[in-house]
C-alpha cells in the first residue's frame, strides 16, 4: 500500500484526482513502488505491455533510440505524471523507450491486476481513454505549432507544457525545469546551438534563467503570452 505522502502527491495529478473512489483504492492497494537508477530502462520500444506507470520521484525520458544510436526525445515525465497506457488501449508492443534520467521512484500498476479491474468494471475504460486522449491532445498541439509557429513560440509552448506536466498538474507549483539543452533541442527537432540562442534571448528579457541542465522560469505570464501568440500562418 502506498505511503500517505505519495497518495497526497497523486491527488495533485488531474487524472487521478477525478477517478472514482473504487479506482483510486485499486491503485493505492495494488500498485507497486519500484526504484530505478540513472539511465536504467523501465521499458523499451517493442516490449510487451506489462502495466502502466507514474513518476513519484525523479524523472523519466520518453523517446526512441535508432539502430545507429541516435536518440529522439518525445517528453520528460516528472512527478506526478502517468505513462505507458498506450499499449493497454491498442494491445500493441511498446511504441517508445522509457528511461530514468536520474534515480527515480516509479509507481507500477501490473497489467494482470489492471486487466482484471477493467473486466470487472468496463466503465473504467472511460478513464483510461481520458489518460490517452490527454497525450493525444498535446501531440496535436505540437504538430500544429510546427506548421504555424516560430521556433521561439514553439520553445515557449514546450516549456509551458513541461511546467504544467503536459496537462497532468492541477496547478503550476514549481518554476524549475530539469532538462538539458540537448534534450530540449531533440524535442523541438533543431540543433543545440539554435536552442541555446533562443534561450539566451529569453534570458535577456528576464523571462527565464539558464544553468547546467536546469531552466528556471522567472516570468510564467510572459512565457505563456509568447507561447499563445497569434499563429504566424
Amino acid at each position: 500500500m502506498l505511503e500517505p505522502i505519495y497518495i497526497k502527491h497523486l491527488e495533485q495529478n488531474i487524472w487521478f484526482a477525478q477517478l472514482p473512489a473504487l479506482f483510486k483504492d485499486f491503485i493505492v492497494n495494488c500498485a507497486v513502488q519500484q526504484r530505478f537508477d540513472k539511465e536504467q530502462s523501465i521499458f523499451h520500444s517493442g516490449d510487451i505491455f506489462n502495466g502502466i506507470y507514474a513518476v513519484l520521484e525523479g524523472a523519466v525520458r520518453l523517446g526512441y533510440i535508432d539502430i545507429e544510436g541516435k536518440e529522439s526525445v518525445a517528453a520528460i515525465v516528472e512527478p506526478v505524471m502517468w505513462f505507458g497506457e498506450i499499449s493497454l488501449v491498442d494491445a500493441q508492443p511498446r511504441s517508445h523507450d522509457a528511461i530514468a534520467i536520474r534515480k527515480s521512484l516509479i509507481l507500477h500498476i501490473p497489467s494482470t491486476a489492471l486487466q482484471s479491474l477493467l473486466q470487472q468494471h468496463p466503465v473504467f475504460w472511460y478513464h483510461i481513454a481520458q489518460l490517452t486522449s490527454q497525450k493525444l491532445r498535446f501531440a496535436f498541439l505540437e504538430l500544429i505549432s510546427i506548421q504555424t509557429q516560430s521556433l521561439s513560440q514553439r520553445l515557449a509552448q514546450r516549456l509551458m507544457f513541461i511546467l504544467n506536466g503536459y496537462g497532468n498538474h492541477l496547478s503550476i507549483e514549481k518554476n524549475v525545469i530539469h532538462l538539458s539543452q540537448e534534450q530540449l533541442a531533440q524535442m523541438l527537432t533543431c540543433s543545440r546551438q539554435t536552442i541555446n540562442q533562443e534561450l539566451q534571448a529569453l534570458e535577456q528579457q528576464n523571462i527565464l534563467c539558464v544553468s547546467f541542465k536546469k531552466i528556471e522560469i522567472l516570468d510564467v505570464a510572459e512565457l505563456h503570452r509568447i507561447a499563445h501568440a497569434f499563429p504566424n500562418i
